[in-house]
């Protein structure tokens, strides 16, 4: 499995990629995404308002099972990964590039320093 060293990490596995905008992009992690398995539907809450950190914006469902998706800091949805409606299958292809969730405008851009580095992502896996 593959953690690439110039993303941030969260406990519950989403990837977070500073885009150097004050946005970020958010998907699942390599980790995440093969112990789901093989994922079938992907629904992002679609709506305008500010979600705080740690508030949950949408799930993934999986043959296996169903798991809700946590944002990593708050802000605001600017843009969803629209492949994903009818390719969600590019979670499991590709979870660091085509297979991305969101993108959000972040609010308090210093939330990225609590997030967790390559490697201290695998230490807690």
């Amino acid at each position: 499995m593959k953690y690439p060293e110039d993303l941030k990490y969260t406990r519950e596995h989403e990837w977070v990629r500073d885009n150097g905008d004050g946005t970020i992009t958010v998907g699942i992690t390599d980790f995440a995404q093969s112990e789901l398995g093989d994922i079938v539907f992907v629904e992002i809450d679609e709506n305008d308002d500010e979600i705080a950190k740690d508030d949950t914006f949408g799930t993934v469902e999986a043959v296996k099972t169903v798991s809700e998706l946590y944002m990593p800091v708050t802000g605001t949805v600017q843009e969803v990964n629209e492949k994903l409606e009818d390719e969600p299958e590019l979670v499991n292809e590709d979870p660091y590039g085509d297979g991305w969730m969101i993108k959000i405008k972040m609010s308090n851009k210093e939330e990225l320093d609590e997030l967790l580095t390559s490697e201290q992502y695998q230490e807690i896996i």
